[in-house]
């Protein structure tokens, strides 16, 4: 059974994010003073002592957004309202009953939804006293709080627990597995997300840069729930216009470290930039299991072959050699499916316990090479013994005569050879290097 859902609706710039972000305990939704941050649903399961409810933020109710993306705002938030149990209808203090929060109180009575009207930024006495006059937007008298300074907020912690106690108290089922969705501005992440997940849950445009929180969207296939993470489309750092952009950047490599599998998205039909490699490089250095998909594809398949593109990622991205490739058409919903299949055989085999007698033997293998180390620094690199530490990445231990021997490239080698012998050949591995005392 699904859990209860909490919609937070209101005009722009009434404090709906931090309301989102204090009442989850956690930065999640982007809070800065320019109207209409959020256009998508943002949500956040959050536990009032063991009562489980979905958190959604939304867009402003009346935005006029820069992108022309307005339309698609506002049907994110009738999506929102249709799905909730709840309203939070936040309303400023500051500025009073404003004809848009007339408009979005009509709304909310035709959708017969249960309300609690939040007068935010409630700092004083006397900005509590004003709140009288929201009663006459027909919820009663308005709960004063304040996001950024925590005022009431148990109060309407209890409110919200208090609303939904007619409904069964539900936990959440653990996820099997989170999967992030990166890449550059208009690679068809959020074309992919929907694709995945079986309905329009995030906005797809042409405007680029479209996406700018990291939206967690959870979905259940074949009777497992799991995660996947629409990120901000990266671009180069001296081209990002503001915090919002540089925010959007942060959340998208925070989505990365938090991720247990990565869909790193590539637009068949431009060439590998510098942000793409860059991405690859923080992939590579988080020891993420990674998958390539290469999307547009119908728009490139009459001029390369999949070898041929796979050969050219090679040289380009070095680093994610190992990766595996999906060429995918997400307007089509092409391929979506077998790049499930493959996130979830990425995720088992970062899972995996590498049996003893298998290690040790690959150990012994890899000492007999005696390939690679810095010689320079007056010395043979020499690996006495190893063992297995940690899963997800699988991280292997090895006592060694001085760590200061083994640069990089015999890290890569050692790495690409480990793969192959332990039978692990798509995901990283991460070595960790002790002397023996």
């Amino acid at each position: 059974m699904a859990l209860p859902v909490v919609a937070i609706i209101g005009r722009p710039n009434v404090g709906k994010s931090s309301l989102l972000n204090a009442l989850a305990g956690r930065m999640i939704s982007i809070v800065e003073p320019t109207a209409g941050v959020t256009r998508d649903r943002v949500s956040a399961i959050v536990d009032a002592d063991d009562r489980f409810f979905e958190l959604v933020d939304m867009g402003g109710y009346g935005i006029v957004d820069s992108d022309a993306l307005s339309e698609h705002v506002e049907n994110q938030i009738h999506q929102g309202i249709a799905a909730a149990n709840l309203a939070l209808f936040v309303v400023d203090v500051r500025e009073g009953v404003m004809s848009l929060d007339v408009t979005i109180a009509q709304l909310l009575r035709k959708s017969g939804l249960r309300v609690i009207l939040v007068a935010n930024k409630c700092d004083s006495a006397r900005q509590s006293a004003q709140a009288g006059e929201f009663s006459r937007l027909g919820f009663g008298e308005a709960l004063c709080v304040s996001a950024t300074n925590r005022v009431n907020q148990t109060v309407l912690m209890e409110r919200i627990v208090g609303e939904l106690e007619h409904l069964p108290a539900e936990t959440p089922e653990k996820e099997v597995m989170k999967i992030a969705l990166v890449g550059k501005r208009n690679a068809g992440k959020s074309t992919l997300i929907n694709a995945i997940c079986g309905q329009d849950r995030v906005i797809v445009s042409e405007i680029p840069g479209t996406t700018r929180d990291a939206v967690d969207v959870r979905f259940e296939k074949d009777g497992k729930v799991f995660v996947a993470i629409d990120t901000a489309g990266v671009r180069k750092k001296g081209k990002m216009s503001g915090d919002i952009e540089f925010y959007s950047y942060v959340r998208a490599t925070r989505s990365i470290t938090r991720a247990d599998v990565i869909l790193f998205l590539i637009d068949s039909t431009l060439k590998v930039s510098q942000i793409d490699k860059k991405l690859a490089r923080f992939i590579e250095d988080e020891y993420k299991p990674c998958i390539i998909v290469i999307n547009k594809w119908d728009l490139a398949k009459d001029f390369a072959d999949t070898e041929d593109y796979s050969d050219y990622l090679g040289e380009v991205l070095p680093g994610l050699r190992h990766v595996p490739i999906a060429f995918t058409t997400a307007t089509e919903g092409k391929n979506v499916q077998s790049v499930l299949d493959l996130a979830a055989e990425l995720f088992k085999q970062a899972s995996t316990r590498i049996p003893t007698p298998m290690l040790n033997k690959a150990i012994e293998r890899l000492s007999a090479e005696r390939v690679g180390g810095s010689r320079k620094k007056g010395g043979n690199p020499r690996i006495y013994y190893g063992t297995q530490v940690a899963v997800r990445p699988i991280s292997l231990l090895l006592f060694v005569n001085r760590p200061e021997l083994f640069d990089e490239p015999f890290e890569r080698f050692a790495t690409g050879r480990l793969r192959e012998w332990l039978d692990i050949q798509e995901v990283p591995i991460r070595l960790l290097l002790r002397a023996r005392r």
